[in-house]
């Protein structure tokens, strides 16, 4: 038996640690293997969001031209609500933050961010982003994500430990504390939101 999980999130690793090997000859042409298998092995983006997609993906029916069948939010595959998970995608806002070839991979399984509903003729037409606060926690939530989709659930982050992350907007990767993001939210946890505390249970988070 091979613990298959483990041995992806060790090649995934960066830096020293690397499972691909320190020779840049071998590492290279591990790499092409990977790749050749899944080009996706090592995503920009969050595994649980690849996760997700290549579910989705293989449910495509092929003999109808490819298309998804209607998933509604309570519609669970392994534990995940495959249906909230598709309904997040669609929103507006979170479309916006996905990177360009996540959407490349929506759109090609029939998946549309939802129409904003037309304002009423006398209501100014105002549009407002996420909080500053919703920011912080997204950001948090992506790095403590990548730690965990790495690392798993039984080590917790060191309050040192940083994470690069990508943010919509910004052309360079963003630094995040993810050990310090926890501790600062666990104070804050009587103003987080159901979703919220939702988010950082499935990620082990206990206290959530």
């Amino acid at each position: 038996m091979v613990p298959i999980g483990q041995h992806m999130a060790n090649l995934r690793r960066k830096g020293a640690k690397n499972g691909l090997g320190k020779d840049p000859d071998r590492a290279t042409e591990r790499a092409a293997q990977l790749t050749a298998i899944d080009k996706d092995w090592n995503c920009p983006w969050p595994l649980n969001w690849q996760r997700h997609y290549r579910v989705l993906a293989d449910l495509v029916d092929t003999e109808a031209g490819g298309v998804l069948p209607d998933i509604a939010p309570g519609v669970r595959f392994d534990g995940d609500d495959l249906g909230k998970w598709l309904a997040q995608q669609k929103q507006q806002g979170t479309w916006a933050r996905l990177l360009p070839e996540q959407q490349e991979r929506l759109t090609a399984l029939g998946v549309r961010p939802a129409q904003a509903p037309s304002p009423a003729p006398t209501a100014p037409r105002t549009t407002k982003g996420p909080s500053k606060a919703q920011q912080v926690f997204q950001r948090g939530l992506a790095a403590l994500t990548q730690w965990v989709e790495r690392e798993g659930t039984e080590r917790p982050v060191p309050r040192s430990h940083s994470e690069q992350i990508l943010v919509d907007g910004e052309t360079e990767p963003v630094i995040v504390k993810p050990g310090v993001w926890v501790s600062n939210t666990k104070s804050r946890r009587d103003k987080l939101s159901p979703e919220q505390l939702t988010d950082l249970a499935e990620l082990g988070v206990e206290w959530a």
